[in-house]
């Protein structure tokens, strides 16, 4: 029988103030994300009294509601979803194809494209001339700014990279044998047994297309039906045009609701999805991390 290790009054301490910071950390951190939650599920007005810290005083369905009926915010948001599902699954294909190429030795100038792709992570052309690339790639106004200039990141190839490497060569030379040719043992045989890395990529790629407002706000000026919802709830807390919004709503919303307490339904309504879908990416999440740090 293993006999129980008794700590000493120093490691108990350590635990029991460790637990604390942790705890404290967890409230510091959740708070916010509540504090928002219950003033969009507060009435507007009622909300610009104060005073509201852990339930809503007043509980309504007002704030969502004028969210919902607003054209322009539900076209900003099929845009987000679109750009995020296609910029995602393009991004991840194009990013493990040219990263599986990488990992075959054979690759005339593998070392070159390396280097030029490793001088890439610590510096680039700037904002003008990227802009200025983007105008002769005629993508300004276009849906297809957010996915093509997304398509490639030099990072996740690294990561992309460092699982490819550790695959067993066997894998190839039997799917060669079969007359597999290198494009079918990628899709058929690379991709399938890759899932760990793939998911992880699809997280972070999946979190930066829906987070990214700044491409809307740079690229996109004047078909603004294009713009994605954090384009749209950025313009609106920049300009103060929550006002706006608040007045297209129906008639017995707008006695409620205010041009505050539909930008927090909107930020609820735009952080929610990627929040349902990290936990069942979350166990792929952590094989990706440990990529490379384990061999055998």
């Amino acid at each position: 029988m293993f006999k129980l290790q008794r700590r000493s009054p120093g490691e108990a301490l350590f635990d029991y103030v460790n637990v604390i910071l942790m705890l404290a950390v967890c409230a510091i951190t959740i708070y916010p994300i509540w504090y928002v939650l219950i003033n969009s599920l507060n009435e507007g007005q009622d909300a610009m009294r104060g005073g509201i810290y852990w339930l809503p005083r007043k509980w309504s369905l007002s704030n969502y509601e004028a969210v919902f009926a607003n054209s322009g915010i539900m076209t900003a948001m099929w845009i987000t979803v679109a750009k995020t599902i296609v910029g995602t699954v393009l991004h991840v294909f194009f990013t493990a194809m040219v990263a599986y190429a990488f990992s075959r030795r054979e690759l005339i100038g593998r070392q070159i494209y390396m280097t030029i792709g490793t001088i890439t992570l610590f510096f680039s052309g700037g904002l003008i001339p990227y802009y200025l690339l983007i105008r002769d790639m005629h993508l300004l106004d276009t849906f297809w700014v957010y996915v093509i200039p997304a398509l490639f990141s030099f990072f996740d190839l690294i990561i992309f990279l460092a699982f490819f490497r550790d695959l067993p060569a066997g894998l190839e030379e039997a799917a060669k044998i079969d007359g597999a040719d290198d494009f079918k043992i990628f899709y058929r045989v690379i991709i399938p047994i890759s899932m760990p890395v793939v998911a992880t990529i699809a997280l972070f790629h999946g979190v930066y297309q829906w987070n990214d407002y700044f491409s809307g706000v740079i690229f996109i000026n004047k078909n603004t039906e294009l713009q994605p919802i954090q384009t749209y709830l950025y313009r609106i807390v920049a300009q103060a045009s929550s006002n706006q919004i608040a007045a297209q709503a129906s008639g017995g919303i707008t006695k409620t609701v205010t041009s505050q307490s539909i930008k927090l339904a909107t930020m609820v309504v735009t952080t929610l999805p990627i929040v349902f879908v990290y936990p069942f990416l979350q166990k792929y999440f952590v094989k990706g991390f440990m990529i490379g740090s384990i061999k055998g």
